[in-house]
């Protein structure tokens, strides 16, 4: 009987670990994508349009810039 119950647990481990292991595969695949997105959405090309299509802002002309000193 004891070999039957350990045979049991056993087989119960080894199923619990194949589902973390399909989890882990998953939650790997969803992180790559996310490190995507962000270099995709952090792109300067990406930000620069955003701020002159949206939020109409334009580089300043060099006469228009006012430096001060510390």
């Amino acid at each position: 009987m004891a070999v039957i119950i350990s045979k049991y647990h056993s087989r119960s481990l080894f199923i619990a670990i194949q589902k973390q292991e399909k989890k882990l595969d998953r939650d790997e695949i969803s992180w790559g994508q996310l490190q995507l997105e962000i270099n995709t959405l952090t792109e300067e090309n990406r930000l620069e349009s955003i701020a002159t299509t949206q939020l109409k802002l334009i580089i300043p002309q060099h006469k228009d810039i006012i430096y001060l000193k510390p």
